[in-house]
């Protein structure tokens, strides 16, 4: 997981190339954004199930809080 600034991951995408751009289930692959990016240099765009009563903006405060 990475946190960016801008309203978008595209320009992050740019730079960093993941593998592999992962998105919650609650998408198509055709709705996620930066997924013509991931493909066009042969990466792969994965749609995962949603897990129920499970967040990740939860996930993330949690760990905040520890710090």
């Amino acid at each position: 997981m990475i946190s960016f600034a801008e309203g978008t991951p595209e320009n992050l995408l740019r730079e960093v190339k993941p593998d592999v751009l992962v998105k919650g289930g609650d998408y198509g692959i055709d709705q996620v954004v930066g997924a013509d990016i991931v493909t066009a240099y042969g990466g792969t765009v994965k749609v995962l199930g949603l897990v129920e009563n499970s967040s990740t903006t939860a996930i993330v405060e949690k760990i905040r809080k520890s710090e």
